[in-house]
């Protein structure tokens, strides 16, 4: 099949959602996986923007999280600030998909600067909700495009905490939610299932091998004993993203 790299990441984020119910998620990437899912194999899943949107059914691909088209069906549209409060930080967000312009190998994320903060080489759009959500949500999925100049040794400014200087790191803080899980990326998969809460490669795109993703890393990457090739996406799954969330192939190609 003729299937692009965006849509194996696509495919692969949709699937690490089964078996939850409220996912915090933005536009682009994370969106377009999430209402996958909804149509798929979990066609209960509860979809929260950042905006005050709470049961989000968007009849199309939302521009920003401030498109009129996420009110349309939604469960309850609130202030960002009770959003916040009372469903993420009160514990009721299963799962969330961020991004970044950098991540290390504890999964920490940088959205700041690019360079020094006081004279960045690129000033980046900054936290938003993101810091909450990483401390806040039971789990977090990392979707992100393998390059070595975003899977850094060491991160120019750390915007939100993944699991820190690793091990219980977050626990010792008193972080709430579990952190970092699954880096989903079009290259390969990573997860943090080792006592460390390192960077572990899992799963590996076709043609891909761990020295070829090792070449995009900056760091010595842990490899999983197991190490597998990633499932394909189904002639069912691609459909849906190339008839029906994306036909213009805007986040897909």
């Amino acid at each position: 099949m003729n299937i692009t790299p965006s849509e194996l990441m696509i495919v692969s984020a949709s699937r690490a959602l089964q078996g939850n119910r409220v996912v915090f998620v933005g536009v682009g990437l994370p969106n377009i996986a999430c209402n996958l899912a909804r149509r798929s194999h979990s066609p209960d899943l509860e979809l929260v923007y950042e905006s005050g949107v709470f049961g989000a059914q968007p009849a199309r691909l939302p521009l920003s999280i401030g498109d009129p088209t996420l009110v349309s069906g939604a469960t309850s549209v609130t202030g960002i600030t009770d959003l916040f409060m009372y469903y993420l930080q009160g514990g009721l967000v299963d799962a969330a998909l961020l991004g970044g312009a950098q991540i290390d190998r504890y999964g920490n994320l940088n959205t700041t600067v690019i360079g020094d903060y006081a004279n960045p080489k690129i000033r980046l759009p900054g936290s938003g909700g993101a810091c909450e959500i990483a401390i806040n949500a039971r789990q977090i999925f990392m979707i992100m495009r393998l390059k070595r100049r975003a899977f850094v040794e060491k991160l120019d400014f750390m915007t939100s905490p993944g699991h820190l200087d690793g091990g219980e790191a977050r626990a010792r803080l008193g972080l709430p939610g579990r952190g970092p899980t699954l880096v989903i990326t079009d290259r390969a998969l990573f997860s943090f299932d080792n006592p460390q809460r390192e960077m572990m490669l899992v799963e590996l795109a076709p043609g891909e091998t761990a020295d070829s993703i090792q070449a995009e890393v900056s760091w010595p990457l842990r490899g999983a004993p197991d190490l597998r090739e990633m499932t394909l996406p189904t002639d069912e799954e691609l459909a849906i993203i190339r008839e029906q969330l994306d036909p213009q192939g805007l986040y897909r190609q």
